[in-house]
């Protein structure tokens, strides 16, 4: 059997890279696996259920379709990553109204995911969150291995994911003498076709020597997810390639 046998797991932007990635590891380890999505049309019997994170009522019904099916949500992934149009633009750039909106989608709707999906998992006295961070949340962006690309890393990037670190800490705090344990992984640079320079510099600098895939973050998902990691809640997992570690 897998380590997440009979589990419901619920991953919040599970048709993006890294979600389809988490998904499908889940469904190998045996979880009933479910994408909440945006702009979907919900079909619990392909495990698909409508969900807008930026909007609380939206989280609160796609919990409560979930829970008409199952007993219990046994584990809930924050992997929705949700951005403006001009997500991207140089720090000099950025416009009051894109930051402000960026991170009440981004860091404000792991906040309600969490407040909602925690209340259920209280009931339950047992659950596991965790919430997709990153790099650039613990340490400052090399800014090098972007020039001459036209690239930069987001001011508000880092923000946020600082912010959802530290939260991760909290929560696993005030939840823990209730059975609830919340964990982070915080991935290097992913690649997803970016610019060849860019991925050679990148690759330049971290230590393994090239970038992540989404296949090497899912098995950490369903493990922190697992009863194999009953006694690990409030770590942020780097899984880096050894990027902070210099």
């Amino acid at each position: 059997m897998g380590k997440l046998q009979n589990k419901v797991i619920v991953v919040t932007g599970g048709s993006g890279l890294i979600g389809g990635a988490i998904l499908s590891h889940a469904q190998a380890e045996g979880a009933i696996a479910i994408n909440a999505e945006i702009d979907v049309v919900t079909d619990l019997g392909r495990k698909v259920v409508n969900c807008d994170i930026t909007d609380r009522s939206s989280v609160q019904a796609a919990i409560d379709l979930v829970l008409s099916t199952y007993p219990t949500i046994d584990g809930w992934v924050n992997c929705a990553y949700p951005r403006t149009a001009d997500w991207g633009s140089t720090f000099e750039n950025i416009e009051d109204t894109s930051w402000k909106q960026n991170v009440d989608m981004q860091l404000n709707s792991v906040f309600t995911c969490c407040q909602l999906i925690s209340s259920v998992m209280k009931k339950q006295k047992k659950g596991s969150i965790v919430n997709l961070a990153s790099i650039y949340g613990v340490v400052g962006p090399d800014f090098g291995v972007y020039e001459g690309t036209g690239m930069t890393m987001p001011a508000a990037y880092a923000a946020i994911k600082g912010g959802v670190v530290n939260f991760t800490r909290y929560m696993a705090s005030y939840f823990g003498p209730v059975g609830i344990r919340v964990n982070c992984i915080s991935p290097g640079g992913i690649f997803d076709q970016q610019a060849e320079r860019f991925v050679k510099q990148y690759e330049q600098k971290v230590p393994l020597r090239r970038m992540g895939t989404a296949a090497d973050i899912a098995p950490a998902v369903s493990f922190l997810l697992s009863d194999e990691a009953a006694y690990i809640t409030g770590h942020n997992l780097m899984i880096d390639g050894g990027w902070t570690s210099i």
